[in-house]
């Protein structure tokens, strides 16, 4: 061993400058921070979406179109669609429940039959709304149609 080839052990001492520990540290003073403003200061968390006092995005972009409040958004089942899922869980009624119970619509669901497809099966429909079309469709196979609200 020679006093030449000494090193301490690893990780036992740190490369980088600690801040604020006085002006012989190199670092201290404003510790790199500038002088003055919220950002030199100690808790300062910058605002989001700030843009250093420049109008904000969400301001300069003009407002668009109509959202309405009372709006109900339908799960939609084509004919089509119900004579594949009456084959694949075996349907003897069209109902929210039984679709909650397969997992095919959240609990929350509202459901609307559309006349897209055929229907081979005779079933029960208890759905939220169905169309005009649909509802003759479903008729002439010998189904029946309960509007549930």
């Amino acid at each position: 061993m020679k006093l030449n080839s000494l090193k301490p052990a690893e990780g036992s001492t740190h490369s980088e400058k600690r801040l604020g520990r006085g002006e012989a540290s190199g670092k201290g003073g404003t510790s790199t921070k500038g002088n003055k403003g919220g950002q030199s200061r100690a808790g300062y968390k910058r605002k989001m979406a700030h843009e250093g006092g420049q109008m904000p995005i969400q301001r300069r972009l003009p407002k668009r179109g109509f959202k309405n409040n009372n709006r109900i958004e339908y799960k939609v089942f084509n004919l089509g669609q119900i004579d594949q899922l009456v084959e694949k869980y075996g349907f003897t009624e069209f109902s929210t429940d039984i679709l909650y119970i397969n997992n095919l619509i959240g609990q929350n669901d509202f459901v609307k039959v559309l006349a897209a497809g055929e229907l081979k099966s005779k079933l029960t429909f208890k759905v939220d709304a169905i169309s005009a079309k649909a509802k003759s469709a479903i008729e002439a196979v010998g189904g029946t149609v309960v509007e549930v609200q």
